[in-house]
This record gives C-alpha cells, structure tokens and sequence, in this order.
C-alpha cells in the first residue's frame, strides 16, 4: 500500500472505512440551497447545473485567460471606526426545537454591492498548513506565543465560525474556485505528485478574476492542485510568478518531497528548479520573497499575494518536525517535545506575518490593504502526519469531518472595515472568500455564475446576520463519509479511520504544570501590532484580554453525554448535534429531534445528486523524479526533457 502524503501514517490505521451503498436522492423535487445558487433538483440535476457560464462583461472564462493588466490605484485615507468587543452571532438554536427552519439556507444578495474603497485594495491572504485551532493565542492557549497573528485577529475580526474542508487540496481548490470540493471533483483526499491531474482546466481560478481587474498577483509556497503538465501550474492559471513547492509537503531544509516509493526535490521559481535553496530553511525562504514582492511592487497597480506557507505541516517520516534549534529552545516550558519542534516551527510563520505586515507599511500600502489569515484544515494532534498540533476543545483531528477538522483558525483584518476589533459569529466557509474579496477587488459578485461561495464583506465588516446559514463540509462517497451544518444543527455520517480519531485531543496549552501567562504587552509590540497601530488600528491590553476571552470556545461541564441514545457513533448511524450550544460536539440528539436528521439526511442526498465524480488516479510511474534530474515535474508534458521556461531570478 502506497503512503499517502498527506497521511503517513506510520502503521497506523488505514482511512479507508467500509463504504457503504452511493446514497440516490428521491424523485421528488427539492430546493437546495448550500451556496449562492438554489438548485431545484431531482433525480436527473447533474453538476452542470452549477457550472459557470459567460456573458458580456462577465469574469472570464476558462477558455479566455486574461492577460496581466494594471490599474493606477491611490491609497485610501479611512480611518478607524471605533472598535467595540461586542459580537453578532448565529441563530443560537434550541435544543428543545424539533424543527428546521425552511429559511435555514443561504440568501443570495444579487444588487450589485458598493465598492469597498476607492482604490482597489491590497489583498495579502497568508494560509497555514494544519495548523490547529488551539495553535494561536488568540484562542486562549499560551503554550504557543502568536503575538503577530494575534494582533491581527484583536485589531481586525476573529472568524470564530468559519470552516475549511478536513484535508489540504479539496481546500486549496475550494479557495482557488469558490465551489465545494464534490463540484470540482476534489472530494476525496488529496492530490499526489505522481497523479496525472490537477484542478480542472475548467474551473476560473481566484487569481484569474483577480487579474482582469487590474491585479499583479503572485503566489510564494505551496500549490498542491497539479502539475503534472506545465497548464495546472500557477503561472499558467492566473500568477504572475510562483517560488515555491508543487506537491503536498516537503522538508524544509533539503526540499524533497516524499511520496513512497517516490521522493524527488520540490521547489520551484516558477518551472525552473530552485537547486539553489538547498538548505535554507523553507519558511524564510517564502518570508524573503514576500518581503522582496511587496518591497519592490508599484503601489499604483492592486496586488495579490497568496503566501502559501508549508508550515507547520511535517516533513518528512525522517526528519518530521524540522525546525531550528534555537527556535526549539524557545519553547522548553512545553513538556512534551514534538510539541515544542511544532511550537518552534509555528512561532517562525508568526514571525512571517510580522514582517509581511510591516513590509507594507514600510511601503505605505498598509492602509489599503486586506490581509486574511486561515488554516487549510484542523490539526493533526494524533495518529499521522507525524505531527503535534491541537485542536482542543473542539472534537477530532485533520481528515475528519469534527469541528477539529473543519473550523478554522482565521481572521480578517483592514482599516477597510466598519466595525473591527471583535469576534465575528458570522457563518463562513473558505468558499467564500472568492466572491467576497473579488467584491473587494471591484468586482460584482453577482456576475459570478455557478458558485457555491457567497459574498459576505458586508456580514462581516458592519456585523450583520451572515448570508450563509449553511455549510457542506464534504461528501466523500468512496470512504463513506459526509457531515454538513445547517445553523445551528450538524449531522456527521461515517467516519475516517474507522472512528480510530473521533475524540478531543490535547495539548490543551492549559493545564501545563508552569503555563506561560499571556503576553497582551508583546502583542502591541510585535511588529503586526505596532504596524496596525499606525493605520488608527493600536490595542490596549483590556482590548486583548477581552477578545482573547470571547474568541475561547466554552464546551461547558465534560461529564458524559445526556442519557444511553447521546453517545455518537457515525459509522452505525449519523449523528446530530447542536453546534451552537454545543461546539464540541458531545452529545448526540440524533434521537431526541429525529425530524430535524432525517430533513437533513435528505438534503444532504439531493446536494450529492449535483457532485461531480472524483478526480483521483491511479499513479503514473513516468513520475518518478528519477527520471527526471531527481525532481517532481511535469511528467504529462512530451516536451517536459526540453528546458523550461525562465524568468529573472530575484535574489
């Protein structure tokens, strides 16, 4: 059996669980509405009933790939609004209600938006790789100091109900697209480095909508969406450069990525091989070319940059966790030591968003400008990846459908927003931040056909009801597995792993024999901090201990569940819960509001009437990166022996 790069496992339990019969939607018409589109579908609605369609002035096409363009832009002048702890938050739900509200589905808001800024802003979107939800301060662990991160989450909103999908690629793709995992074929695991795919041709990525209104954008790190021909690439989907690795991981020193039986080097400035970073530790090399991007970036002209950092995903099964000795000493409170490798190599993309964020001040772009800090998925605190993240309090790990594997750790912060400094409660998911950041590019939203992502800058920046009051987390037919929230109900059918990774797993950072008070002094000071402070966006420590306290998921008492039907398990029935009141997922009330699972089981079989089937493939041994210089490549090309294109090196 193959290793999974995305789950080395290590002898563990294989994921794959008995899968039961492909669940066929009754004849019977029904809406569904799990994005910005409703569907009215019966037996025969297929995925083309979501697919994106062109008109005049419409976002482009596949099959018409905008060209580079600029835009002369001036800095806006917003000041701060006043900040203010104070939080909208979902319908809080009942537990005594027995009903699914029929209006619990997504509102689609189709007049064109007003425009954000006058000049298109600045969109910097830095995303995590496993990192956990108890993995940042500002989610009330002090095991691991995030004091750059965190004073962007205080001074901007914490996404406190904001979700990604269980694994890395259906994410990524779910970013680049806007569409859920099952409409892109992305449902299932991830993308290895010897698979003939990649993301669609089809689909219009977030950069390509970005370009043709006027952005330069680039992206620094990890791909992981194709690219074994040269057209899944960044720079042939809408990036203007790429440095970075194309596959799932890689060690952060050597940059070989390991897929048994294959391993290969893996980092790239755009088709060229970058032999030339051998050795140099992988976060910084991304920190200096973002660093170099926004330093010598026309401020005129809107920029897009995806830094799309490999940590702390693990390495390698020889060297799991590769970080800095000296960054490692930091962290010697933390008793367990994989913890305090995982804490160091946390602490370094921390430092990263520092000094991205005072890359922009320097250049007077800050004011203007977006930034949005996300995970791809939840941590895994045990069982693969060789890894020692956290998700505490919240239930399960990476690659399965618990609020450990699906809620995010995230954040949204700019001077562009009304109402800053706050939890938001506001439902998102990652889908989202197509239509809402092409919204604040300019764009109108409206005219993007086919998506299940919806625009919701408004929700967030004036602290209104979200738009989005449900969300598919995914529905993967081949392991059996599937769990969708309809504020405030979830239901969770099947399980990854056998169940073997269903539990709460610490560290929680909270009962440490010694735990490290937290710091609000150094999160003013921090260079995020500060830098926020010079846009009208400065803390004081009330401020930080106030948020920091409403942003902390309560689970209340940890006794047993209520009664012998309240013990959930997936892989003998589905399981309900009331996520609202009960965020870490301990009690089943599955038989207690039977019309409210079974109402959701049907709609969750007429969604899955529009998937798409997956994309997977067996392996190709043509790539083999023996075959080609020792490197990951793009083995589907005929001409892929012939030298790559080139682009000026930046050093």
């Amino acid at each position: 059996m193959r290793a999974d790069a995305e789950v080395q496992s290590s002898g563990r339990a294989s994921p794959r669980t008995r899968r039961p019969p492909r669940v066929q939607p009754s004849t019977p018409r029904y809406w569904v509405v799990l994005g910005a589109v409703a569907v009215l579908v019966t037996t025969a609605t297929t995925a083309s009933a979501l697919s994106t369609v062109s008109a005049p002035g419409a976002p482009p096409s596949a099959s018409d790939r905008p060209p580079a363009s600029a835009s002369k832009t001036s800095a806006s002048t917003t000041s701060r609004p006043t900040t203010t702890t104070s939080s909208s938050s979902t319908p809080s739900g009942s537990t005594t209600s027995a009903t699914v509200s029929p209006n619990a589905v997504n509102k689609d808001r189709r007049s064109r938006p007003m425009p954000i800024s006058k000049a298109k802003p600045h969109i910097v979107f830095v995303l995590a790789d496993d990192l956990g939800w108890n993995d940042v301060g500002f989610h009330g662990s002090s095991q691991i100091p995030t004091p750059n991160i965190d004073a962007l989450a205080y001074s901007g909103l914490i996404l406190n109900n904001y979700y990604v999908t269980p694994i890395c690629t259906p994410t990524r793709a779910a970013l680049m697209t806007g569409k859920y995992p099952i409409h892109t074929g992305m449902q299932h695991t991830v993308l290895f480095g010897a698979e003939p795919r990649g993301l669609p041709l089809s689909e219009v990525l977030l950069p390509e909508y970005l370009r043709a209104q006027g952005y330069d954008c680039r992206i620094v790190g990890k791909w992981h969406l194709g690219h074994y021909r040269r057209e899944y690439t960044p720079t042939r989907r809408g990036f203007r450069s790429h440095l970075g690795p194309w596959t799932g991981h890689h060690d952060y020193f050597d940059h070989t990525a390991v897929e048994r039986p294959y391993w290969g080097m893996d980092m790239r400035r755009d088709l060229r091989p970058a032999w030339d970073l051998h050795g140099r530790y992988s976060t910084d090399v991304f920190t200096e070319e973002a660093e170099h991007i926004v330093s010598t970036h026309n401020a005129s002209t809107p920029l897009f940059l995806y830094l799309a950092h490999v940590a702390p995903h693990s390495g390698n099964p020889y060297n799991p966790l590769p970080a800095h000795d000296k960054d490692v000493a930091k962290h010697d409170a933390i008793p367990d030591y994989n913890r305090r490798r995982y804490a160091a190599m946390v602490s370094r993309v921390d430092e990263s968003v520092g000094r991205v964020v005072e890359a922009l001040r320097r250049r007077n772009m800050l004011r203007n400008s977006i930034i949005v800090f996300s995970t791809d998925n939840g941590g895994p605190a045990e069982g693969f990846n060789l890894n020692a993240a956290s998700n505490w309090p919240l239930r399960g790990v990476k690659h399965t459908l618990w609020e450990g594997g699906v809620r995010g750790a995230a954040l949204l912060w700019s001077p562009l927003l009304a109402r800053p400094g706050r939890v938001s409660r506001q439902l998102m998911h990652v889908t989202d931040w197509l239509p809402t950041l092409y919204r604040a590019a300019g764009g109108d939203p409206g005219a993007l056909a086919g998506l299940d992502g919806m625009d919701v800058w408004d929700a967030l920046s004036f602290d209104l009801d979200s738009n989005r009051t449900s969300v598919l987390h995914n529905i993967d037919d081949i392991y059996g597995v599937a769990a969708i929230t309809m504020a405030p109900w979830k239901i969770v059918s099947g399980a990854t792993y056998n169940g073997t990774w269903d539990g709460w797993y610490g560290p929680s950072g909270r009962d440490d024999p010694s735990p490290r008070p937290y710091d609000a002094s150094a999160v003013m000071a921090s260079s995020a901090g500060k830098a926020a402070a010079s846009v009208g966006l400065g803390l004081t420590a009330d401020q930080v201990m106030s948020l920091r306290e409403l942003a902390e998921v309560q689970c209340g008492a940890e006794e047993a569940p209520d009664g012998p039907d309240a013990a959930c398990t997936p892989l003998q029935a589905p399981c309900l819960f009331n996520v609202a009141t009960d965020p870490c997922e301990r009690r089943n009330l599955a038989h207690r509001f039977p019309a409210v699972l079974q109402h959701m089981m049907q709609v969750l079989r007429e969604v899955n009437a529009t998937a798409v089937p997956p994309g997977n493939l067996p392996w190709d041994p043509k790539a083999d990166p023996q075959l080609w210089d020792h490197t990951w490549t793009n083995f589907g090309d005929v001409e892929s022996r012939a030298q790559p294109e080139s682009r000026i090196v930046v050093q």
